[in-house]
């Protein structure tokens, strides 16, 4: 009986992998955003001119200016999501606290909606609730874990990193190239970056890594295209 309890090692049973995968998910998406956004920027500079100091500069503005939103985006949604949290878990406790018979009930009648027979599910829910009632209603129920309440520094800081560290290739293949190389090496870099970070995406996901990455590369080519568009015929009209 012990060896059926185990009997798949290699499969992820820890309850957190679902959680570790969206942290990873959101800093590949995270990365891929430092990624196009900078080199589109850096790109439609570099078509006006091919002076260092203004492609810096506008690059380095937008890896600073698109950490800190994201960081801003990322803290306001998950704090959001983390009241959210509490609410309910706050919510349940007073129920438990009010009426634990009916709370028993409810949750005898989930797990027989789910199949247990009547008598089994009372049982399960009767030592889950001796073992920790509200620890039993919110898995139940809610599918939250209180331990596990998000927190939105965590998710800021690790959606701003995410975003620079996709934002440095960019920058190191439009600055280190010769003048007349920038734009070539910066495209080709920044296309086969977008096509490595969306088939990892597509691996985490389960989804085809193909169609994945093709996407991504299509829409990593359309950005840079329209922005070197705009900025050469920018400088070509004298406008800048």
């Amino acid at each position: 009986m012990t060896e059926s309890i185990n009997a798949n090692p290699d499969e992820p049973h820890d309850q957190n992998f679902a959680e570790r995968l969206n942290w990873l998910r959101a800093g590949v998406l995270g990365a891929n955003d430092g990624i196009v956004s900078v080199a589109a920027t850096v790109v439609g500079v570099a078509g006006v001119t091919n002076q260092s100091a203004p492609i810096f500069t506008a690059g380095m503005a937008a890896v600073i200016g698109g950490a800190i939103s994201m960081a801003l985006g990322e803290y306001v949604s998950v704090s959001s999501q983390r009241d959210s949290q509490r609410a309910l878990v706050e919510k349940e406790r007073q129920e438990l606290a009010e009426d634990p018979e009916a709370e028993l009930a409810e949750l005898a009648g989930i797990y027989q909606a789910k199949g247990l027979s009547e008598e089994t599910a009372l049982q399960v829910a009767t030592e889950l609730t001796e073992r920790d009632a509200l620890a039993a209603h919110l898995q139940a129920e809610l599918n939250i874990d209180e331990e596990e309440v998000v927190n939105p520094w965590h998710a800021a800081y690790a959606s701003a990193a995410a975003f620079v560290v996709g934002a440095i290739l960019p920058m190191l293949a439009i600055m280190l190239p010769p003048d007349h190389l920038r734009i070539p090496v910066t495209f080709i870099a920044v296309l086969l970056a977008l096509a490595l970070t969306g088939t990892l995406g597509a691996y985490i996901g389960g989804s085809s890594k193909r169609v994945a990455a093709l996407r991504l590369v299509i829409g990593g080519t359309l950005a840079l295209a329209a922005t070197f568009f705009i900025g050469s015929l920018l400088g070509s009209s004298g406008i800048i």
